[in-house]
């Protein structure tokens, strides 16, 4: 039986006819919602009537009956503070259910919650499927005692046994398909932000590999002009030896059947000199590295060979003094 003090603010309520009148205007819808305020509080006495302003999303101000206070969960899970608003057009428009956090300040309302969005309004199959006929504030109240009991907007529970599918009613079926439902696009969306990073990152490492290619190709391409230039000044040196073989064709059939020197032509008595100087120093080159290898091959002894090549670095001194000396000639007898 519901209490005296509810009943008296529910009639109270519903006969004002001030300023502070509620909004709903038919006598029928009056008695059907005292009807059904007074069979939400004598199941679930924790949940009086009151009346308060209530705002809607388009700001539009109206004086509601709600029936507020602490819904029993189970034994295992605290009390859910919930304020229950009937609509001015109750009912063929479903009640608003709002969740706070009174019970507990220290602990909001977790985010991505199936069933209660961060300002607190909840939301179920059974509102969803709400119709004039065959829904009322107690099927809502015991609505919301099991989705909360699937799963607390404030604290995380292990999840409940699931009973067959036979024994639940289609709002429950409904309630439970789309919390799995709501978990699994979670767990999506998390999977594919982490994929989205990772191609982001991958996509960041090929923009720099691309800038890398391309200095590379750039460079190459540099290389590639030089290499074409340096062609081209090669075959121009080919093309003037070419000539100056085809000119001194005579020198080279001698050379070909002689003396490779008798292919060049000095010019003066310093040019004879300096080529007989040059090849005395490059045939004394050749015998020293000729006497390194017989040494390393032990055809000749250590003492034998540091007498040989002293003598002969002897000489290739005074040969490449002369060239020196020859040189600083040249050089003064064509400044004069």
């Amino acid at each position: 039986m519901a209490s005296p003090p509810s009943v008296e603010i529910i009639n109270n309520a519903m006969f004002c006819n001030t300023v502070h009148a509620l909004a709903y205007t038919d006598t029928h819808q009056k008695w059907l919602i005292r009807k059904h305020l007074l069979s939400l509080h004598i199941e679930f006495s924790s949940l009086s009537p009151s009346v308060a302003m209530f705002t809607h999303n388009d700001g539009t101000m109206v004086n509601l009956l709600k029936a507020e206070g602490y819904l029993h969960i189970s034994q295992y899970l605290p009390s859910i503070h919930v304020s229950i608003w009937i609509h001015e057009h109750y009912p063929h428009k479903p009640p608003i259910v709002q969740v706070t956090s009174k019970s507990n300040p220290t602990y909001p309302i977790r985010p991505n919650h199936p069933f209660v969005d961060p300002s607190g309004v909840t939301t179920s199959s059974y509102l969803h499927t709400w119709g004039p006929f065959g829904h009322d504030l107690l099927g809502l109240a015991y609505s919301l005692v099991k989705i909360f009991s699937l799963d607390h907007p404030f604290y995380f529970a292990s999840a409940p046994t699931l009973s067959h599918p036979s024994y639940m009613s289609k709002t429950d079926c409904m309630d439970r398909l789309w919390w799995m439902l709501h978990y699994d696009m979670m767990t999506l969306r998390e999977t594919t932000n982490d994929e989205v990073e990772n191609l982001t990152i991958l996509q960041a490492d090929m923009s720099m590999r691309v800038d890398i290619t391309t200095s590379i190709i750039i460079g190459l391409n540099h290389e590639r002009v030089n290499l074409k230039q340096r062609v081209k000044e090669i075959t121009d040196e080919s093309d003037i030896l070419i000539n100056w073989l085809a000119v001194n064709k005579v020198n080279l059939s001698v050379a070909m059947g002689g003396k490779v020197e008798d292919a060049f032509e000095c010019i003066d008595t310093y040019s004879h000199l300096a080529l007989e100087l040059l090849a005395e120093d490059q045939a004394l080159e050749d015998l020293m590295y000729a006497l390194e290898k017989a040494l390393e091959k032990g055809v000749i002894r250590y003492e034998h060979y540091m007498k040989q090549v002293r003598s002969l670095a002897r000489h290739q001194f005074f040969f490449r003094a002369k060239i020196e000396r020859l040189k600083e000639v040249k050089i003064f007898k064509l400044l004069d």
